[in-house]
């Protein structure tokens, strides 16, 4: 089956500087430039807020509204008419003022309310940023944010997993942190970290074969290979071809044996929370922390490319989205232009930003323009 993905219509309202917008799209990738501020990746950011989690800046409710004003704020929508595999859906996402006088994050699957595992099943996607252009040598939770993105894609139910786990942590922490050591309310607890820890390790693992397997069967090109690895207790238990079942059991005995240390700690210092993505550079030998800023981001784009032909090769996953602000940046014109070809290969649609319309140069016809003034965009 031929996969396919691509945003027919974005609509949105009150979001940053966009009073409102309302785009109609074809299939093409998405090229926006404009001078730096003018609202080019808040349209990628809001495309991101239909996707689990808090979008490509990590903002709040509050942040994102037009006005900025957290005691005026704006109610704000996104929506987007989606076309995956010739069926159309739309998805909506916005914060809306509570009976309170609060905010609340609201979410839609053609009309109805919409859970984060929906939302990551109608619309997959992978962004890149320039603030991840140094991923490689910045903090291990970057990484680990980025490749749990990652798996998301394709595993829509690991962002579950994730919060369950962080929840069940967070109150096993307060117990310790107030030296409350109720033998059955912390087992309780520690069973649930271990049996959402595992599926959390389980998941990362199987992204990375899959993830590797396609990075290895890329040509050699203008984006070097990476080979992969994951740092973390429970995920090198799995590499080590253990059973799950063995795996949760070691885990929740192991939280058993560290109360004491972890309650001194103040926060736990075992579990995929603390795993971490290492690369190496495969052609010359040299992690990617040690590579050159350039080589880092050549990097980074080969594996999201890979991992765009990773999830469009999945039976269970599709293509996907890919979202890539500052396109342009750090690349010379041979890895830009070897860039375009291989988003114009990709079963899902590319967005792409840049300061100017001549970087888009070398996509000629093949992609769509559109210039972004003061909030307002115009078609080139």
């Amino acid at each position: 089956m031929t996969h396919s993905l691509s945003i027919a219509r974005l609509t949105l309202a009150d979001f940053r500087n966009h009073a409102a917008l309302d785009l109609e799209l074809d299939s093409r990738p998405v090229c926006l430039f404009g001078a730096n501020g003018a609202g080019k990746t808040n349209i990628l950011e809001a495309l991101t807020m239909l996707a689990p989690g808090r979008g490509l800046r990590s903002a709040s409710l509050t942040d994102v509204a037009r006005t900025g004003d957290e005691m005026r704020v704006q109610p704000w929508a996104v929506s987007a008419r989606v076309l995956q595999d010739g069926e159309e859906t739309v998805l909506g996402a916005g914060a809306e003022r509570t009976p309170e006088g609060g905010v609340k994050r609201v979410a839609r699957r053609d009309g109805q309310p919409a859970t984060a595992t929906e939302l990551a099943e109608a619309a997959r996607m992978t962004w890149l940023t320039p603030a991840m252009d140094r991923l490689w040598s910045g903090p291990a939770g970057d990484r680990r944010k980025f490749f749990d993105r990652l798996t998301l894609a394709r595993a829509s139910q690991h962002g579950t997993s994730a919060a369950a786990y962080e929840r069940a942590m967070r109150e096993r922490q307060r117990l310790l942190s107030e030296r409350v050591f109720d033998d059955t309310w912390l087992n309780g607890l520690e069973r649930e970290m271990s049996a959402h820890g595992a599926a959390i390790a389980a998941a990362r693992v199987e992204t990375l074969h899959r993830l590797q397997e396609a990075i290895d069967a890329r040509p050699d090109c203008a984006f070097p290979k990476a080979i992969l690895a994951l740092d973390g207790l429970l995920e090198a238990r799995f590499e080590r071809g253990s059973a799950s079942a063995d795996v949760e059991e070691d885990f929740a005995a192991l939280l058993r044996d560290v109360r004491p240390r972890d309650a001194g700690a103040g926060r736990a210092l075992d579990g995929p929370h603390r795993s971490d993505l290492l690369a190496t550079h495969a052609a010359k030998d040299m992690p990617a922390d040690q590579c050159s800023t350039g080589e880092q981001k050549a990097l980074l784009l080969g594996l999201t490319l890979a991992q765009a032909r990773a999830l469009a090769d999945d039976p269970g996953a599709g293509a996907s989205l890919l979202l890539i602000d500052e396109a342009a940046a750090h690349l010379d014109a041979m890895r830009r232009a070897a860039l375009f070809d291989e988003l114009l290969a990709n079963p899902g649609q590319a967005w792409l930003t840049g300061t100017d319309e001549n970087l888009f140069e070398a996509f000629g016809v093949r992609a769509q323009r559109f210039e972004v003034r003061d909030g307002q965009v115009h078609a080139a």
